[in-house]
């Protein structure tokens, strides 16, 4: 049986990728429906998504737990402080400053992971794939209505903390698609996971944030945020680390702006302008020539050996 999962997701994984990007674009609706603070929505976020692989790799995959090194034992802690990292960055970051220039400036990720994919793990990215992913990041902008009004009246601070989730995110991915080489996917996000919560349960009892008295509708969104963003989008991400590049994650995950305009037109009315459609069709037009070419690279390399 474990076989037949392990084949469905190598043969169906970069299908799965963009699925779990759709899942992951909602974050934004969920964020600003949610009242209760930053710090509190992270901590119960990873409080009830902790237990959906505690459970059974406690119960079902021990052997494999033991069987996890002191170096991914490390390395997974640290994926799971800079997962923490970016939620906070991020939530904090569109408190302060305009949502548009957060938009932008968090979805610089995939540069973050080119730049240390080729200079640092000195791996070969073709010229076509980099140009697939510069001219997604460039709709993106454009999506996000970024302008000189935008720039202008953006807090520096928010932009900072913006930028510092797409640092924090880039990092996030890499280390995990390194991990995920020696760690099996349940084993490695139950640990990234727990490392994320107790980054939020110390800076919750360090910051004194209030995590209960909230309201009903808050909790029951919470929930929501878990099953879908949580669940459906990290973890998916990370179990999909086994088979893909996080290249690949992160590039698909450049497009969550698309998908968020989608969404908000479908659940809060909001019709998009002109000049988000059009960053629209140029993020996909963009991540469409990246996929293209990067299979093209996967079966040249495939011939090759």
């Amino acid at each position: 049986m474990a076989e037949e999962k392990k084949s469905f997701l190598a043969k169906y994984v970069k299908i799965i990728v963009i699925f779990a990007v759709i899942a992951g674009s909602s974050s934004g609706i969920f964020g600003k429906a949610i009242s209760a603070g930053s710090m509190a929505i992270g901590f119960w976020r990873l409080t009830l998504g902790v237990p959906f692989f505690a459970v059974p790799v406690l119960l079902n995959m021990r052997d494999e737990l033991k069987a996890v090194s002191r170096k991914d034992l490390i390395w997974s802690f640290v994926a799971g402080a800079f997962l923490f990292g970016h939620f906070f960055s991020w939530y904090n970051a569109v408190k302060m400053t305009d949502i548009a220039s957060a938009v932008v400036l968090a979805a610089l990720h995939p540069l973050v992971v080119l730049l240390v994919t080729i200079f640092i793990f000195k791996r070969h990215v073709g010229r076509r794939p980099i140009m697939g992913i510069i001219l997604a990041l460039l709709g993106g902008v454009l999506v996000a209505g970024l302008d000189y009004r935008h720039l202008s009246s953006g807090n520096f601070k928010g932009d900072i903390l913006a930028f510092a989730a797409a640092v924090f995110m880039g990092v996030y991915f890499l280390v995990g698609n390194e991990v995920r080489k020696n760690v099996v996917g349940p084993v490695y996000v139950f640990l990234c996971f727990f490392a994320c919560w107790v980054c939020f349960a110390v800076g919750s009892a360090a910051t004194h944030t209030q995590l209960l008295g909230y309201s009903t509708k808050d909790y029951l969104l919470i929930v929501l945020l878990t099953l879908v963003c949580q669940i459906g989008a990290h973890a998916v991400f990370n179990l999909c680390f086994g088979y893909v590049d996080s290249l690949y994650v992160s590039a698909w995950e450049s497009g969550e702006s698309v998908f968020a305009i989608i969404l908000s037109f479908i659940f809060l009315g909001e019709i998009p302008t002109s000049w988000e459609l059009l960053g629209a069709a140029i993020v996909v037009i963009g991540l469409l020539y990246y996929n293209h070419y990067t299979g093209l690279e996967e079966k040249e390399n495939e011939l090759q050996s």
